[in-house]
């Protein structure tokens, strides 16, 4: 898809460094947490922030 906007990072990273131990790996369980979490209105949007958390907590283990 490409480069994901700086918004979507910040947005993410955010709510990871808030509420981290509530996402999981699972694209389809993140989306409805995002919606709750934040007061984003556009389907899009929400689906672009649930799908780099749901990278970025898959790629979690190998980070060091």
């Amino acid at each position: 898809m490409g480069i994901r906007p700086s918004y979507i990072k910040s947005l993410a990273n955010q709510l990871l460094n808030e509420k981290g131990d509530v996402f999981t790996g699972d694209f389809d369980a993140n989306k409805p947490l995002v919606t709750q979490f934040t007061d984003v209105e556009s389907k899009v949007i929400r689906n672009r922030i649930a799908g780099y958390i749901t990278r970025k907590k898959n790629r979690q283990p190998y980070i060091r």
